[in-house]
């Protein structure tokens, strides 16, 4: 088969032209017309999980305050257990003295008026009664084994609530000096159970006689 070159044009005329612009406007716009839907198909679903994160963020949020929440209540209570716990049982060895050693009725009175022998008589009361009660319900030990008056060494790393240094306390531990009094800690204490709604507050009821 052949083909006549002849018949090819060699110019473009108006006619052509306007057919190759038209072409070309056709190709452009249905090229538009895809991305445009490719852009509309893309979008939904992105704002779609979109919408779907932002309840479930909230959601964790919120379980993390009620667990802070949940956390400082259970302190709260703790420190008020505790609270409650210290005061009841201070309450509770200060009747036991009153009652076995009557030290609140001792430290009450007025004892410009009394002599030396007066005073000493209800001291020894007071001692015995007193150190009945550290027996039974209290266990005692020193802080330092020294005996007093001897000159002992404290190490680097003591804690400052059992050890006070006194005196003229320059540099750093370990420190020598002598001891002025050994201390003591309280290792147990064996109060008896309080029997319920007791108002501690109470120390020692009044008396009356019939």
């Amino acid at each position: 088969m052949n083909f006549d070159l002849t018949m090819i044009p060699s110019t473009f005329d108006m006619f052509h032209a306007s057919l190759a612009a038209s072409t070309l406007f056709l190709l452009l716009f249905s090229l538009s017309r895809k991305s445009k839907i490719v852009e509309k198909v893309i979008e939904k679903p992105i704002e779609k999980i979109v919408e779907i994160e932002k309840p479930v963020e909230k959601i964790i949020e919120v379980e993390k305050i009620v667990e802070v929440e949940k956390v400082i209540e259970k302190v709260v209570e703790v420190q008020s257990k505790l609270a409650t716990a210290a005061t009841d049982s201070a309450m509770q060895l200060l009747s036991i003295m009153q009652q076995e050693a009557r030290l609140i009725d001792f430290l009450q009175e007025d004892l410009t008026h009394f002599s030396d022998e007066e005073v000493g008589a209800a001291a020894r009361v007071i001692h015995s009664g007193g150190q009945k009660v550290l027996n039974e319900y209290l266990t005692l030990e020193p802080i330092c084994s020294e005996a007093e008056e001897t000159r002992v060494t404290i190490e680097e790393g003591f804690n400052p609530q059992s050890i006070r240094l006194i005196g003229n306390v320059t540099g750093h531990a370990p420190f020598t000096g002598t001891l002025i009094h050994k201390g003591w800690k309280a290792t147990a204490m064996h109060l008896p159970q309080l029997a319920q709604h007791h108002d501690v507050s109470i120390i020692t009821p009044a008396e009356v006689e019939l």
